[in-house]
Protein backbone atom coordinates (compact mmCIF):
# COMPACT_ATOMS: atom_id res chain seq x y z
CA UNK A 1 0.00 0.00 0.00
CA UNK A 2 1.36 3.55 0.57
CA UNK A 3 3.93 5.30 2.82
CA UNK A 4 2.20 7.75 5.19
CA UNK A 5 3.58 10.60 7.24
CA UNK A 6 1.20 11.52 9.75
CA UNK A 7 1.95 15.26 11.27
CA UNK A 8 -0.78 15.44 14.49
CA UNK A 9 0.10 17.28 18.07
CA UNK A 10 -2.53 15.38 19.61
CA UNK A 11 -0.70 12.20 21.00
CA UNK A 12 -3.89 10.08 21.13
CA UNK A 13 -5.12 10.83 17.76
CA UNK A 14 -1.89 10.20 16.49
CA UNK A 15 -2.28 6.84 17.75
CA UNK A 16 -5.47 6.16 16.63
CA UNK A 17 -4.83 7.69 13.42
CA UNK A 18 -1.49 5.15 13.12
CA UNK A 19 -3.10 2.16 14.15
CA UNK A 20 -5.98 2.42 12.08
CA UNK A 21 -4.42 3.19 8.55
CA UNK A 22 -1.69 0.59 9.82
CA UNK A 23 -4.10 -2.08 9.82
CA UNK A 24 -5.47 -1.03 6.81
CA UNK A 25 -2.25 -2.25 4.76
CA UNK A 26 -0.25 1.49 5.08
CA UNK A 27 2.78 2.50 6.37
CA UNK A 28 2.75 5.30 8.91
CA UNK A 29 5.36 7.52 10.32
CA UNK A 30 3.70 9.50 12.73
CA UNK A 31 5.19 12.72 13.95
CA UNK A 32 4.02 14.83 17.08
CA UNK A 33 4.26 18.16 14.61
CA UNK A 34 4.90 19.81 11.75
CA UNK A 35 8.99 21.00 11.57
CA UNK A 36 9.36 16.74 13.37
CA UNK A 37 7.31 15.85 9.61
CA UNK A 38 9.40 18.41 7.47
CA UNK A 39 12.83 16.81 9.37
CA UNK A 40 10.97 13.44 8.33
CA UNK A 41 10.54 14.21 4.89
CA UNK A 42 14.19 14.52 3.80
CA UNK A 43 15.31 15.86 0.44
CA UNK A 44 14.46 16.78 -2.93
CA UNK A 45 16.29 13.46 -4.42
CA UNK A 46 14.54 11.71 -1.64
CA UNK A 47 10.53 10.32 -1.98
CA UNK A 48 9.76 8.87 1.10
CA UNK A 49 6.30 9.78 1.13
CA UNK A 50 3.01 8.53 -0.96
CA UNK A 51 0.50 11.09 1.13
CA UNK A 52 0.91 13.65 3.70
CA UNK A 53 -1.67 13.49 6.23
CA UNK A 54 -1.84 16.37 8.89
CA UNK A 55 -2.97 18.21 11.59
CA UNK A 56 -3.73 21.90 10.40
CA UNK A 57 -3.75 23.73 13.97
CA UNK A 58 -0.14 22.76 15.39
CA UNK A 59 2.67 24.37 17.13
CA UNK A 60 5.78 24.70 15.74
CA UNK A 61 5.31 24.64 12.35
CA UNK A 62 1.18 24.87 10.99
CA UNK A 63 0.08 22.13 8.75
CA UNK A 64 -0.63 24.72 5.98
CA UNK A 65 3.08 25.91 5.57
CA UNK A 66 3.87 22.04 5.76
CA UNK A 67 2.18 21.00 2.90
CA UNK A 68 3.40 23.97 1.10
CA UNK A 69 7.16 23.20 2.26
CA UNK A 70 6.39 19.15 1.61
CA UNK A 71 4.91 19.81 -2.08
CA UNK A 72 7.90 22.37 -2.59
CA UNK A 73 10.46 19.22 -2.12
CA UNK A 74 7.95 16.80 -3.45
CA UNK A 75 5.65 18.12 -5.81
CA UNK A 76 3.93 14.87 -6.46
CA UNK A 77 3.33 14.15 -3.27
CA UNK A 78 -0.73 13.78 -2.28
CA UNK A 79 -2.06 16.00 1.06
CA UNK A 80 -4.90 15.78 3.37
CA UNK A 81 -5.61 18.01 6.26
CA UNK A 82 -7.15 16.99 9.44
CA UNK A 83 -8.78 19.28 11.79
CA UNK A 84 -11.62 19.88 14.22
CA UNK A 85 -10.82 23.96 13.46
CA UNK A 86 -11.59 24.11 9.56
CA UNK A 87 -13.07 27.53 9.35
CA UNK A 88 -10.85 29.18 12.04
CA UNK A 89 -7.61 27.34 10.83
CA UNK A 90 -7.94 28.28 6.93
CA UNK A 91 -9.47 31.84 7.56
CA UNK A 92 -6.28 33.14 6.98
CA UNK A 93 -4.29 30.76 4.79
CA UNK A 94 -4.92 28.97 1.96
CA UNK A 95 -4.51 24.81 1.41
CA UNK A 96 -2.55 22.90 -1.23
CA UNK A 97 -4.70 22.88 -4.43
CA UNK A 98 -6.15 19.32 -4.73
CA UNK A 99 -5.71 18.71 -0.36
CA UNK A 100 -8.55 17.02 0.90
CA UNK A 101 -9.92 18.23 4.31
CA UNK A 102 -11.45 16.02 6.89
CA UNK A 103 -13.15 17.70 9.67
CA UNK A 104 -12.72 16.18 13.24
CA UNK A 105 -14.51 14.32 14.40
CA UNK A 106 -14.62 11.45 12.10
CA UNK A 107 -15.08 7.99 12.13
CA UNK A 108 -11.57 5.87 11.53
CA UNK A 109 -13.69 3.71 8.44
CA UNK A 110 -14.29 7.27 7.32
CA UNK A 111 -10.39 7.71 7.60
CA UNK A 112 -9.04 4.87 5.81
CA UNK A 113 -11.68 5.36 2.63
CA UNK A 114 -10.51 9.74 2.35
CA UNK A 115 -6.75 8.02 2.30
CA UNK A 116 -7.81 5.22 0.15
CA UNK A 117 -9.38 7.75 -2.65
CA UNK A 118 -7.06 10.18 -2.45
CA UNK A 119 -4.37 7.90 -3.00
CA UNK A 120 -6.04 6.71 -6.16
CA UNK A 121 -6.25 9.49 -7.60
Amino acid sequence: MAHILLAEDDSSMRSFISSTLTKAGHTVEACHDGLDALEKMGTEQQRLYDLLLTDIVMPGMDGVELSKRATDRHPDIKVMFITGFAAVAMKHKKPQQGAKMLSKPFHLKQLVSEVDHILQN
